[in-house]
């Protein structure tokens, strides 16, 4: 086995991001090495490339999309075995012992881990991660469409199933960009009536590809409205990276109806008080998923025919990758592919 792997780190805040050979961190006690086939590149990852906590000197490898095979377990591990294809996701463990864990609910423990945040990331060759953070590939999912389940796709899958909407009814989906385009995908496969909402006429060829019965160009007429035309959303997802949306958003939900933010920035939400009480509607956040929720997307995934759409590019690039979806340049997903360091 390798005793060394290519890493990317920032070793200073808003320094570049460059390449590190390191030695491999071996596990030690309940924790797995991986070796690493795919890393996405997530939007959240630009705050950790900022490295804005970072002391000088002190390197912070991104990254919390990660596909690959199991290369070392740790002596206190069981369940898993060298050689098992699996992914690490925004869920990077959890301490086991709080209320939140015993009650099932691991995303939501105070001292939840975060690749790239809480150890380093998946921007690298190798990762060592506790095992509890790893969900089992199913055979029939390529490496670089399973790293997007880490984040992405467990979040959207989770945000669509979980919602309550009753059988049949009718989810709209606002944006169609990285996370959109996969919530679209789960609200069709789940026999969801499905409304794609995206910017210009161009993007209803692919949302009705996607899964959409309806699409709304937002730069043609106000979604909450056209929504509303429709007879009200039960669900909307809104996935866009901004809040601004949120407060017309609400308009287009029927009664009892639910509007989850899954994209966000640091904005605030101003909405109509008296329509949320008068329809009795329900405004919430989602963060995402456990590392069994990954393998239920995953799984489900598989069986009805859902895929990331993605851009790859050498991991060397890493930080291209950082700078052009700060621009807002990729559609949709970019996964690094470690095997290209030079």
């Amino acid at each position: 086995m390798p005793d060394a792997a290519v890493t990317m780190v920032v070793t200073e805040p808003d320094g570049p991001l460059v390449p590190s050979v390191a030695a491999t961190v071996p596990p030690m006690g309940h924790q797995v090495r991986v070796s690493v086939l795919a890393s996405g590149v997530c939007h959240a990852d630009i705050g950790t490339a900022r490295a804005s906590k970072t002391h000088a000197g002190d390197p912070v490898t991104p990254g919390h999309e990660v596909a690959g095979v199991i290369a070392e377990v740790g002596d206190r591990v069981t369940g898993w075995k060298v050689g098992e294809r699996v992914a690490v996701g925004w869920f990077g463990g959890s301490c086991g012992r709080c209320a939140f864990c015993r009650a099932g609910d691991f995303v939501h423990c105070p001292e939840r881990k975060v690749p790239g945040l809480s150890y380093p990331g998946g921007w690298a060759q190798s990762i060592t991660v506790p095992a509890d953070a790893l969900a089992r590939i199913p055979d029939g999912l390529d490496p670089f469409d399973a790293a997007v389940f880490g984040c992405a796709g467990v979040t959207t899958f989770n945000a669509v199933r979980n919602a309550g909407t009753r059988a049949g009814g009718r989810v709209a989906v606002f944006g169609l960009g990285g996370l959109g385009h996969l919530a679209a995908q789960f609200a069709a496969r789940l026999g969801y009536e499905t409304v794609a909402v995206a910017r210009g006429a161009d993007r209803e060829e692919l949302a009705r590809a996607l899964g959409a019965r309806h699409y709304v160009d937002s730069t043609r007429r106000s979604p909450g409205a056209a929504l509303a035309e429709l007879g009200g959303a039960d669900h909307i997802v809104c996935t866009a990276s901004s809040t601004e949306a949120a407060d017309e958003l609400v308009t287009g939900l029927r009664a009892h109806g639910l509007l989850t933010l899954v994209g966000v920035d640091a904005g605030t939400l101003r909405l109509p008080v008296g329509l949320l009480v008068s329809r009795g509607l329900r405004v919430a956040g989602h963060l995402t998923g456990s590392a069994r929720d990954t393998e239920e997307a995953m799984a489900f995934a598989v069986t009805n025919g859902v895929r990331p759409m993605i851009e790859r590019m050498p991991l060397k690039d890493a930080g291209e990758a950082v700078s052009r979806l700060r621009s807002g340049a990729p559609r949709f997903r970019i996964v690094l592919d470690p095997a290209q360091v030079s």
